[in-house]
């Protein structure tokens, strides 16, 4: 093959990977909604008040004939969708691996959640269990969509893309989640000039997450390719999947001792995302409004954040930069310690610095474990990775609750999230992610 033709394919192949890497961006583009507007502003305290409305003179709500307190409805509720995925996400992963054929299975979870969080328009009155059963749906949708979307990563992006690739992904993520709450909020807080009621607005807010979900969940399934595979046995059957995914990963400690570090880590993350709305609220007495500004501020600069810290691992490489976030976050959560109450711009002042290092620590941490997957085993590695992104961040919400139980301080409570940041900078610090990745059958990229 001569000079010239060489060139021509490399250029067309090039041309193809990043056609295919701009349709990727668009499943975070779709799913990111559900996210921002379902889970973090709308769902819980509307499915809260319709359990309220059909509880009975105690308090309580018998879904199954099981008493529950109805103000503990949605908790469990994410609680249940939690453990469906993490029995589920496994054997998807598995069989998504050993036939090669990621995209039906994306294009089929990606659906099943869109409908059911389309259908949450149907919420109303008493029927607080439709509400649980949709939202157990689409959580555990999600969480195996993702983890499908994110095991196309090493498929799309050779190693020294990888940083920028998946941070523009979140990047895209967090804009679509500003876009659409900018123009949910816009219909809850002026729905009477729209001519609906407040509830009528909530629910149409909820069902335009799932319809946006939907329609441009086709730009990544008409642009990504699946990749054939050498035939390889059936996926095991429940547990006996599961069991076997630890066992492999066991034979790749380095890549274990990442995820153990990113279980820390992220676990603080994600319960500093959780628990802040309650610490604004109760601790520092700022009105709804002033929360969901707040929110809003985070998914607009997580943007910035986002692509900023891709650029800084160019540089300095991923895992130094992940390293640096966490120390800003111990730096942010110990500014939210000594927050006055009462005053909303130093509130806004710590929603922005934690926009700024959420998107970048959640990019690059996909980014660099994607070094650490062995080849042909993508899916099911993603899959751990999921799990320990969504299943096993209860650790953090313990600690808080139990704190706060202890001390009466959501102060208190709030600054013992740091333990999570210093323990897991520890136990990053401590992996050597270039042998990790040789030792996993990858290339190792120049900066890392």
């Amino acid at each position: 093959m001569d000079t010239e033709t060489v060139r021509t394919t490399t250029a067309g192949e090039a041309a193809d990977r990043r056609r295919e890497q701009r349709g990727w961006y668009f499943y975070d583009w779709a799913c990111s909604v559900y996210s921002t507007s379902v889970l973090t502003v709308f769902l819980g305290p509307y499915l809260t008040s319709i359990a309220k409305s059909a509880a009975d003179a105690d308090g309580y709500v018998h879904p199954l004939g099981i008493p529950v307190r109805a103000g503990s409805f949605f908790a469990y509720s994410v609680s249940l969708s939690v453990i469906v995925a993490v029995l589920v996400m496994p054997l998807v992963g598995a069989a998504a691996d050993r036939s090669g054929r990621k995209k039906p299975l994306l294009g089929a979870a990606a659906y099943t959640g869109a409908a059911a969080t389309t259908g949450m328009f149907f919420l109303g009155g008493d029927r607080y269990l439709l509400g649980g059963v949709l939202l157990v749906v689409a959580n555990a949708a999600q969480s195996v969509a993702m983890m499908l979307y994110n095991s196309y990563l090493p498929q799309i992006a050779p190693p020294e893309e990888r940083d920028a690739v998946s941070s523009r992904g979140w990047a895209f993520g967090y804009a679509a989640g500003s876009l659409m709450l900018v123009v949910n909020l816009a219909l809850y807080l002026g729905h009477d000039s729209f001519g609906v009621s407040e509830t009528a607005a909530v629910r149409i807010c909820l069902a335009s997450a799932g319809l946006w979900w939907g329609a441009f969940a086709l730009v990544p399934l008409s642009r990504l390719r699946d990749r054939r595979v050498p035939a390889r046995e059936g996926a095991l059957p429940g547990m006996r999947q599961l069991a076997a995914t630890v066992r492999d990963m066991r034979r790749h400690p380095l890549t274990l001792a990442f995820l153990l570090a990113y279980l820390i880590y992220n676990d603080g993350i994600q319960t500093v995302i959780s628990q802040a709305s309650v610490y604004g609220s109760e601790e520092l007495g700022l009105g709804q409004s002033t929360l969901i500004a707040a929110v809003l501020l985070v998914q607009v600069l997580a943007v910035a954040g986002a692509l900023a810290m891709g650029r800084l691992a160019r540089t300095y490489g991923a895992k130094r930069t992940i390293l640096g976030s966490l120390v800003a976050w111990t730096v942010t959560l110990g500014a939210g310690y000594f927050l006055p109450a009462g005053v909303p711009v130093w509130f806004f002042v710590l929603a922005a610095g934690i926009g700024l290092v959420l998107g970048g620590s959640q990019a690059l941490s996909r980014s660099l474990f994607s070094h650490l997957v062995p080849p042909g085993k993508e899916a099911e590695y993603f899959s751990a990775y999921e799990m320990s992104d969504r299943g096993m961040s209860w650790l953090g919400p313990l600690l808080f609750g139990l704190t706060y139980q202890l001390t009466g301080s959501y102060r208190d409570a709030i600054i013992s999230l740091v333990a999570f940041f210093v323990i897991g900078f520890v136990l990053l610090a401590r992996v050597p992610v270039r042998r990790a990745i040789g030792d996993a059958g990858n290339p190792v990229p120049e900066r890392i």
